[in-house]
């Protein structure tokens, strides 16, 4: 299991290129409402429905905690203490913590970080506290893969795809979706 969260103020294109191109890729993930109901507002004002809430979640079974951008969404996620200490313990445990634009946000202040190289969205380079910033569209270090920004949402979620079921079903994703 993956989960993606979902805070109101999150970037559509980064939470559902992510859903989608994993969904595609044959991943089981589930977008996790950090509010107390499923309906989510995104950035745009669109609205996305959330398959479960935070409170459901079984972590024991999941592989991959995923952080989308939008910097009001990345604020309430960061203001959610319990989801900035199931980031921190996944971290610890080697398991793999994923976040794009404004999201590595909500990694540095769940000191996750220190160690790591990350990049962020441009302009936000001293929020990485404790990792060293690369501009790079994609950043792997270890278990942490961090993304720029909504530009490159389909290269993070190919990422994401390598790190979970390898490079050719990363390029049998990409192949059939044309790029």
């Amino acid at each position: 299991m993956t989960y993606i969260f979902l805070a109101n103020g999150f970037e559509e294109i980064e939470a559902l290129t992510t859903v989608d191109m994993l969904r595609r890729a044959g991943i089981q993930i589930k977008m996790v409402s950090l509010i107390s109901e499923k309906m989510v507002y995104g950035s745009h004002g669109i609205g996305v429905e959330a398959d479960i809430i935070f409170e459901e979640c079984n972590f024991d079974n999941c592989q991959m905690l995923i952080v989308p951008g939008g910097y009001e969404g990345v604020e309430n996620i960061c203001n959610h203490f319990e989801c900035r200490a199931v980031l921190r313990k996944f971290a610890e445990s080697g398991r793999y913590v994923a976040a794009i634009c404004a999201g590595p946000m909500a990694l540095a202040k769940a000191s996750i970080l220190g160690g790591h190289e990350a990049t962020i969205y441009d302009g936000m380079e001293s929020e990485l506290i404790d990792a060293e910033y690369v501009k790079k569209n994609v950043v792997v270090s270890g278990n942490i893969i961090t993304g720029r920004g909504p530009a490159y949402a389909s290269d993070f979620a190919t990422q994401l795809i390598k790190a979970i079921k390898g490079d050719d079903v990363a390029s049998e994703v990409r192949g059939s979706m044309l790029f």
